[in-house]
C-alpha cells in the first residue's frame, strides 16, 4: 500500500477503509428504492425508474372481494369456470453489484479531489445506504492489472472487507505507478454481465475511459434484467482546458507537458471527452438507465444528496 510521499494522509488525494466507513452516518438519507424525491435524478422524470425488488409468486387461490381484478389468472378461471388470483410477495432483498473503477486514468484531479476519491467514497456511500436498507452489496474493485471480487451479502462484516478493497486499491495508486494493464473497463462490464443475477443493481463508479462500441451490447445486456446506474465521474477539464491551464500529465515513466492555449491540442482533449458522453448518454437513452454526473470539485456525499432531491446543505 503505497500513498503519495507529498500528501501522505490528504483525504483528497487518497482515502482508506475508516474514511470509508465514516460516511455511513450521513449516507442515511439516501435511498436505491424506487420511491424517489421529487428532485431526485433517479425518479421518473429521468432516464430510468429504479425497479426496485422484484417479486416472487406463492400461489394460486380462489379470488376473494377486494382483490385487485389484475391479479386474476384468466386461463385458470377459464378452465375451472371460478375465479382465480396470482399471488405474489416481495422479495426480501436483491443483490447490488458495485463496479469500482481504481485505475490509474482514475488517478487525475485539477479542482479539489482526485477522482479516484470520488469513485471511493460514492461507491462507499451506495454501499452503505444498500446494506441499510436490507440488501445484499457486494462489487467488482479494480485497478489496471488486478480485481478484487466480492460476492453480493448483507452482512456488515462483508461490507467492511468492501471498503477494505476499496481503500487498498485507492491508497496504492501514486504517480510513479507504471502498469502494463491487463484489466479493462469492458473486463468489469462482462463480469456484471454474466452473473445469474436479476433484478438486482448494478452501479458503476467509474470516468467511462475505455468506452467503445463493445461496452453498449455489455449496457444494454445489464440494464435488460436489472437496474443500471453509471456515476460518471468528470474533471473540470472534461468541458475544455482553461486558457492558461499547463498540465504535466504522467504514465510513470513518460511525462508530457500540456499547454492549453494550443487551441489544436484542447480541441482534441475536448471532442474525444465529448464524444464518450454522447455515446453514454445515447445509450442511457436508449436502455433506460441514469448517468449520475460527479465531478472532483466537492465532497462526493455533498453531491449525492443533492443529485437524489436534497437542497444544498442539508443533510
Amino acid at each position: 500500500m503505497q500513498r503519495s510521499s507529498a500528501y501522505p494522509d490528504d483525504p483528497r488525494i487518497h482515502v482508506d477503509a475508516d474514511h470509508l466507513l465514516r460516511l455511513e452516518l450521513h449516507s442515511r438519507a439516501l435511498s436505491f428504492l424506487p420511491r424517489q424525491p421529487a428532485r431526485s435524478i433517479l425518479n421518473g422524470r429521468h432516464a430510468s425508474r429504479l425497479r426496485g425488488r422484484g417479486l416472487n409468486f406463492e400461489e394460486l387461490r380462489n379470488y376473494q372481494p377486494g382483490d385487485d381484478i389484475r391479479t386474476i389468472d384468466w386461463k385458470v378461471t377459464a378452465r375451472t369456470g371460478e375465479p382465480h388470483v396470482r399471488v405474489y410477495t416481495e422479495e426480501r432483498d436483491r443483490p447490488a453489484l458495485l463496479l469500482v473503477d481504481q485505475r490509474v486514468s482514475m488517478f487525475f484531479g485539477t479542482e479539489v479531489y482526485m477522482k479516484s476519491v470520488i469513485a471511493a467514497e460514492a461507491a462507499a456511500i451506495t454501499a452503505h445506504r444498500v446494506l441499510g436498507q436490507g440488501d445484499r452489496v457486494g462489487g467488482l474493485v479494480f485497478n489496471d492489472t488486478s480485481v478484487a471480487e466480492h460476492r453480493p451479502q448483507r452482512r456488515a462484516a462483508a461490507l467492511m472487507r468492501f471498503l477494505s478493497s476499496i481503500g487498498a486499491a485507492n491508497s496504492a495508486l501514486h504517480a510513479a505507478l507504471n502498469p502494463q494493464p491487463t484489466v479493462t473497463l469492458n473486463d468489469m462490464l462482462s463480469e456484471a454481465a454474466r452473473m445469474p443475477q436479476t433484478n438486482g443493481l448494478v452501479c458503476l463508479f467509474s470516468d467511462c475511459d475505455g468506452l467503445d462500441e463493445r461496452s453498449e451490447s455489455l449496457l444494454r445486456r445489464i440494464a435488460v434484467s436489472n437496474d443500471m446506474i453509471v456515476f460518471n465521474i468528470a474533471d473540470k477539464t472534461a468541458k475544455g482546458l482553461a486558457p492558461d491551464l499547463k498540465l504535466t500529465v504522467s504514465d510513470g515513466r513518460d511525462q508530457i507537458e500540456i499547454d492549453s492555449a494550443d487551441p489544436d491540442l484542447s480541441g482534441k482533449i475536448r471532442k474525444s471527452m465529448e464524444d464518450r458522453l454522447d455515446h453514454l448518454h445515447t445509450w442511457s437513452r436508449r436502455y433506460g438507465f441514469p448517468v449520475v454526473p460527479l465531478t472532483t470539485a466537492e465532497p462526493a456525499l455533498d453531491q449525492l444528496l443533492y443529485l437524489f432531491g436534497h437542497r444544498r446543505g442539508q443533510k
